[in-house]
């Protein structure tokens, strides 16, 4: 971003920020974050300004568009969750296996600490797990998860896509714990066909960003 918008980012650490401005003069507050698990930086500045920069990065010739689906693969490829597939109303960060988050001890309680110390006492009932098809059908959201022998639905699909960084067909699932094991074999519903799939780690391509 130097070279094109005059803003020096390479002192910023990983996930912190910086208010700086532009060879104009204008402000401009810069995070070195963004929701993919690959390296990258988000701008923030009023809304006229804004597409200013825009422009000036599309003109440049070295930055290119994408969209909200890119952005979806790369933070799924890295098994982080997305409110509404991996984390919902019903499904807690327990099933998600984000438990390291929930401080049950916190003092003062929160909404919801009941609830959910209950259901780790119980213990888990349903997991977030990886899913690795062995063929290049592409899962998707809301897809069944079965049994090998297709004989009993033990899950769905939150986020299924065809791996680019990994090349393979993987998706995350939320599935019955009994079956969450990585190794277990289960099987894929993609509309009226039955695909062989293993239950693997949700992190399936190691990130390159490098502090």
């Amino acid at each position: 971003m130097e070279n094109v918008l005059g803003i020096r980012c390479a002192d910023l650490a990983f996930y912190t920020f910086k208010e700086t401005t532009l060879p104009n003069g204008s402000a401009v507050l810069v995070s070195r974050t963004g929701y993919t698990g690959e390296d990258g930086f988000e701008i923030y500045a009023a809304p006229a300004l804004i597409v200013e920069i825009w422009n000036t990065l599309m003109e440049s010739g070295k930055a290119l568009p994408c969209g909200l689906g890119c952005r979806d693969t790369l933070r799924f490829e890295v098994g982080l969750p997305l409110y509404g597939d991996e984390l919902a109303d019903d499904i807690t960060p327990l099933e998600a296996g984000l438990g390291i988050f929930v401080k049950l001890d916190k003092e003062g309680g929160f909404i919801g600490r009941d609830a959910l110390a209950a259901q780790k006492a119980e213990g888990l009932k349903r997991k977030i797990v990886g899913i690795e098809l062995h063929d290049k059908a592409i899962p998707r959201h809301g897809y069944e998860i079965l049994t090998p022998d297709a004989s009993k639905v033990i899950g769905t699909v939150t986020t299924g896509y065809r791996g680019l960084s990994v090349d393979k067909s993987i998706a995350m699932a939320l599935i019955d714990a009994e079956y969450a094991a990585t190794g277990t074999p289960v099987a894929v519903k993609i509309r009226k066909k039955v695909f062989p799939a293993t239950v693997t780690s949700k992190k399936f391509y190691k990130k390159s960003y490098k502090k």
